[in-house]
């Protein structure tokens, strides 16, 4: 294994005792895992095999980050570049009512916060964010406390062979309420590796809503897992964005381990020329009478790809589960691909589960009826992809982030009709 990322490496990050010792720990458990490959079910159809950590060292340049597009001015804005936090600026009001946004070494609970939910879920590239994450970040809210305005976190790398491991801690009290954005950018033309990790708590009747929106450069490789656990009655909403990176594989578990425990889960991608966007999904059921609901759509044009694999998965004492799993992928082009596989594995039999997957190409239909009445091609294809993914929209988190991501999926969709005109322009010059 490359020196780059050694436990001598991991140690001199510095920062207090205890968080030394953990990154010790997680690199010594590295050095001894085994990197993943394409024969685990897991990794089936990922691009695991041409991964080479080789390539990188853990990043040492810091600078500052794009601002986030909203409507609304937000309760808390935290800038963090190649894992380390930046810029934090949260009302005064939220800090009077007892909450601590910031480095999560500053507060007197992030021992016990860090690793509450990753720890559960390990991995090889957890351990490896464990090993490596510069400034983890720590967003509490206390008990009884509701946050109106959403909390918008950005995390950006740079730097050309660079290795980031942005880390965030969500914690939402008993009867809390928060809603957290959270932008993940890198440089349009720089080789880097970025491995975030993101632990969502939601304690006894909290509700958190959670929003990444992952618009990498064309170069980024990622490997990135939000993790979430819900205590009874609680209620998670975790959505995801994902519109760049070279390959960008997100990992997104949620366990629902407290009787009566909700998650909505959801996602949009858009994959142009030749990206590869990788999702696999865990719907946890632990406890009883909990309930989970999956929808993630895509749209993949050019040779671009996407990969879905999710996994509902009912414990013994999980009775009156309710689950729903439900993949859909829209091709634009006969070159791109998309790979879809939903699973089930019930341990008890007094739940209803399901799960639903297609992959299609544009309902001709459609786009004859709009062209039939006058709309050009190009638009009539801009508004049946704005209605295939316009239904995960309307429910995700932070509504405020909503019309930049509409403009993201525009330009995507334009630029690749710019690419594909080329292309087709360069055939008939060439015959």
């Amino acid at each position: 294994m490359s020196t780059a990322f050694s436990t001598a490496a991991a140690r001199s990050l510095g920062g207090p005792d205890w968080i030394v010792a953990r990154r010790t720990a997680a690199a010594e458990a590295f050095a001894a895992t085994e990197r993943p490959d394409d024969s685990a079910e897991e990794w089936r159809y990922s691009l695991i095999g041409q991964f080479d950590l080789e390539r990188y060292a853990p990043a040492h340049e810091f600078g500052d980050a794009p601002m986030p597009r909203l409507d609304v001015e937000p309760a808390a804005l935290i800038r963090c570049v190649n894992g380390r936090v930046m810029f934090v600026e949260v009302d005064e009001a939220l800090v009077d009512r007892g909450v601590h946004i910031g480095p999560l070494a500053e507060d007197e609970n992030g021992e016990a916060r860090l690793g509450s939910v990753a720890d559960d879920a390990s991995d090889y590239f957890t351990l490896l964010n464990d090993a490596f994450m510069d400034r983890p970040l720590l967003i509490d809210i206390p008990r009884g406390v509701v946050v109106d305005r959403p909390i918008v976190v950005t995390h950006h790398a740079a730097g050309t062979g660079g290795a980031a491991f942005p880390r965030l801690v969500v914690r939402v009290a008993e009867n809390a309420q928060a809603d957290v954005m959270d932008l993940h950018t890198s440089e349009a033309d720089d080789d880097i590796l970025v491995c975030p990790v993101v632990e969502l708590d939601v304690e006894a009747a909290g509700r958190l809503g959670y929003l990444k929106v992952q618009e990498q450069g064309a170069k980024t490789w990622q490997f990135g897992s939000v993790l979430a656990r819900a205590a009874r009655d609680a209620t998670i909403s975790a959505a995801t964005a994902a519109f760049g990176g070279a390959y960008a594989r997100t990992r997104a578990d949620t366990r629902l381990v407290g009787r009566g425990a909700h998650g909505d889960l959801a996602a949009v991608y858009f994959g142009e020329s030749e990206q590869t966007l990788d999702f696999r999904t865990y719907q946890d059921h632990v406890a009883p009478d909990t309930t989970s609901n999956l929808l993630y759509k895509g749209v993949v044009a050019g040779e671009s790809r996407s990969v879905y694999t999710g996994l509902i998965r009912v414990r013994p004492d999980a009775r009156g589960t309710n689950a729903f799993q439900t993949n859909r992928n829209l091709k634009l082009s006969d070159d791109a691909w998309a790979e879809s596989v939903p699973n089930l594995e019930i341990e008890n039999n007094d739940v209803k589960c399901s799960h639903a997957s297609t992959v299609s190409p544009v309902d001709e239909d459609q786009r004859f009826y709009l062209e039939s009445r006058g709309v050009p091609t190009a638009e009539a294809e801009r508004l049946i992809v704005a209605g295939f993914l316009g239904e995960v929209l309307a429910g995700v988190p932070v509504q405020a982030a909503v019309p930049a991501l509409k403009s993201a999926i525009a330009e995507k969709l334009a630029r690749q009709r710019e690419l594909d005109s080329a292309a087709a322009e360069s055939e008939l010059e060439a015959v």
